[in-house]
């Protein structure tokens, strides 16, 4: 089931775009005091949170290409592509950077729709359990936002309620990091026991939702017991929560299938249609086969593309590979292996399989090069919170049967190629020591969640990257990349230009 998103600018004092850039001009002013007067106006209200979250300056392309360049599992495939992109690969972002800069104020967007509606909830004159359920919504949309700022910049401003002196906003000051993800805990505390058990669609936050970003946010932050007891609770609640593993990995990642499988917990919907860049989904494009016919899409750009070592280093008979890669194209009407896809194409692409899973069951694209996609984009999927809980588990009682279990339900599918099974992985992963059993889910997760734009956050909390980053990882030595650096972006430059209290930027910057 398809949602589409109403898009309500509250403008009262600017306050729908957060901090930044607060001399735009309003498109209009509404009071509160005379839009909230129902449950529904709530609900307008928080639609609005969500419908900044397929706009191009957030998942449409800026953030979520972004993360994926971070990784150490996609590269630059055509040099020509904007230097701002480039910066992200190489480990060389100044603090202008363009991809930054593009989404910094989307985000505070979104934060911004979700207080009006967090606080028009108080006008409305109605019983908590007829309103909260529904403000639970944007508690939760504000949740999200914040935990991708923080996890990314570290320190960061942080609003809780609207914004509506233009003059005090220029002086707000960074709250710590540690303060953002306390606030971050209590909105999804409090959207987990408001929220109902199942929405219509998941791309409507229900209970799960909430219940297994607590688990991750708890990961991040290296509370191993919160985590497992949160993702322990999803897992216990699996029936009461209508979720479970697709049988076939590739209907996870087909337009027309996904939408009825129970294991996307909170997605972001592309409902093949767009208002400018609202609602248009550039992934399919950013990483996409340049002048590939098979999907009709009218070829993509090679612009994030996996490193050839990914491919090289995935065992063939993992049935997640043959779903997340591309191996072949078509030009001129001829089928040609990776190994020519630069002579065969434009010229522009490289000789590397591409990545499929934004591709190949995009539903309607109408706006071109896939651009019109119906793709309902993962944020959270049940396979993920079973790791999360092994992760966990190992972490607070090594060589648990029960950890063990986790990693085997999401093995087994991964076994499973069309109802064919493969020898690949052991049913037992028992015996492992403690360090062997995180490495190996850490992997599990790089392969099974591959291009899902998590494996920069993996690295990040883990502080993986003078490992991955190295001679021996997959993209090979990245010399520029600086652990005392890195791990954070630079707050962006117009943004300590126009309220100093923010200085200094992140170290290195």
């Amino acid at each position: 089931m398809k949602t589409t998103y109403k898009f309500l600018f509250l403008l009262i004092g600017l306050s729908i775009v957060g901090c930044s850039d607060l001399e735009e001009e309003p498109i209009g002013l509404l009071s509160p005091q005379g839009f909230f007067n129902t449950p529904n106006d709530i609900q307008t209200a928080a639609n609005a949170a969500f419908g900044h979250m397929t706009h191009e300056d957030f998942w449409g392309r800026k953030m979520s290409l972004t993360l994926m360049l971070r990784g150490d599992m996609v590269a630059i495939g055509d040099p020509t592509t904007s230097a701002r992109r480039i910066e992200h690969d190489i480990f060389n972002v100044p603090n202008d950077n363009g991809m930054i800069d593009g989404y910094w104020l989307r985000v505070y967007q979104m934060i911004a729709a979700a207080n009006q509606a967090i606080a028009g909830a108080e006008l409305v004159d109605v019983d908590e359990s007829v309103k909260n359920p529904i403000t639970a919504q944007a508690y939760f949309a504000r949740a999200f936002a914040y935990f991708h700022l923080v996890r990314q910049f570290g320190d960061i401003p942080y609003l809780s309620e609207p914004v509506t002196d233009v003059d005090a906003s220029g002086s707000i000051s960074k709250t710590p990091a540690a303060e953002v993800y306390a606030n971050i805990i209590a909105d999804l505390e409090f959207a987990k026991t408001w929220l109902p058990n199942t929405q219509a669609a998941r791309s409507i936050p229900a209970k799960s939702a909430a219940h297994s970003y607590l688990a991750l946010v708890y990961l991040t932050l290296g509370d191993y017991p919160n985590a497992y007891t949160e993702a322990k609770g999803v897992i216990d609640n699996e029936g009461v929560y209508g979720l479970g593993l697709e049988p076939d990995f590739q209907n996870l990642f087909d337009a027309n299938q996904s939408g009825s499988s129970s294991e996307p917990i909170f997605t972001l919907d592309f409902i093949g249609a767009s208002n400018g860049d609202d609602g248009r989904d550039y992934q399919a494009a950013l990483t996409g086969l340049r002048d590939d016919e098979q999907y009709g899409l009218g070829g993509g750009w090679s612009v994030g593309v996996p490193s050839l070592e990914v491919y090289n280093t995935w065992d063939g008979r993992d049935y997640r590979k043959a779903v997340s890669l591309d191996t072949t194209g078509v030009f001129d009407g001829v089928t040609q292996p990776f190994t020519v896809f630069k002579e065969s194409g434009a010229g522009r692409g490289v000789n590397r399989p591409h990545i499929a899973k934004y591709t190949r069951a995009i539903g309607n694209f109408a706006t071109g090069n896939g651009r019109g996609s119906e793709t309902n984009y993962m944020m959270m999927r049940y396979a993920e919170v079973l790791l999360i809980a092994a992760e966990a588990l190992n972490e607070t009682s090594p060589g648990s049967a029960e950890a063990e279990g986790y990693v085997n339900r999401v093995r087994e599918r991964a076994r499973n190629s069309n109802g064919v099974t493969s020898g690949l992985f052991p049913e037992d992963v028992s015996g492992l020591s403690q360090d062997d059993f995180r490495d190996m889910v850490l992997e599990e997760r790089r392969l099974e969640l591959a291009f899902e734009f998590k494996r920069w956050y993996d690295i990040a909390r883990r502080r993986l990257g003078s490992e991955v980053f190295s001679a021996s990882g997959l993209e090979g030595e990245k010399p520029n990349f600086d652990p005392n650096q890195d791990y954070l972006f630079p707050l962006p430059a117009d943004e300590l230009a126009r309220n100093p209290n923010l200085m200094p930027n992140n170290p290195g910057y």
